[in-house]
């Protein structure tokens, strides 16, 4: 029986959870942007709190590993590593494209708001069938830019994960070849853009819970990060941006 603790925290919303067996048994999410860096070690406290566990009673941590928040990848990295560092468990690491896949790919097939835990009804914008040909996860960059890669319906890469600026022929060629959904925080942006009629839209968030069976998974694989050289996964480098406030 493993006990992993899930540290999500690449975008704005930021979620912790704890898993044992690959099944979620504890969870806190904050929909509140920008509450990385305050509130993430707190939640973790609070999910080991009502699980009775101390950081030296879990078998591992698992972090989203990016492409995100900048901010946030460093502080969900940065918390991780200091808990295996100090429970002295080993590391895991999932990226953020393929949590969020893995929320659309749940094995109940249900549509969840993200971070709320309800079912939400269907409608034909969102529905999700067997008609479904691959997924497409968006997190959302700057302008008409988005992190994203191509997957099967059956949640596996097809793509490497890449930079792109969202235009009218983006995905064309999967597009001509049956329903795509676009899923997460950068789709809805999209939606504009992208006017093919196979093209479906879902707004999301990677969420802790959905990394539980991936975490399971790499686990057991022994696919363990090294703790002194893991470093998140930004793909494009951090842009600090000069104030136009006069200082003087």
């Amino acid at each position: 029986m493993a006990d992993i603790l899930l540290i999500e925290t690449s975008t704005s919303v930021l979620s912790v959870a704890l898993a044992r067996d690959g099944a979620v048994v504890h969870e806190r999410v904050c929909r509140e942007p920008r509450m990385q860096a305050s509130l993430t070690a707190p939640l973790v406290k609070e999910v080991l709190d009502e699980a009775g566990l101390g950081m030296a009673c879990c078998d591992a941590v698992c972090v989203s590993s990016g492409p995100g928040s900048y901010t946030g990848l460093r502080v969900g990295v940065s918390t991780a590593k200091g808990l295996c560092f100090g429970a002295d468990i080993p590391l895991l690491a999932i990226g953020t494209l393929d949590v969020l896949v893995a929320g659309v790919s749940c094995d109940d097939g249900a549509k969840r708001p993200r971070g709320s835990g309800g079912v939400a009804p269907q409608s034909v914008e969102d529905k999700m069938d067997d008609e479904r040909q691959f997924i497409v996860p968006m997190i959302d960059a700057r302008r008409m830019e988005v992190y994203t890669a191509v997957y099967n319906a059956a949640g596996e890469r097809l793509t490497p994960v890449e930079a792109q600026i969202i235009g009218p022929e983006s995905f064309a060629g999967y597009l001509d070849r049956g329903e795509v959904l676009f899923v997460g925080d950068g789709a809805l942006k999209c939606k504009e853009v992208i006017g093919h009629p196979n093209a479906r839209f879902q707004e999301a968030y990677p969420l802790a819970r959905d990394m539980a069976k991936l975490a399971q998974k790499a686990f057991d694989e022994g696919k363990f990060e090294n703790l002194a050289y893991f470093e998140p996964f930004y793909l494009k480098d951090f842009m600090a941006t000069v104030s136009k406030k006069k200082l003087w």
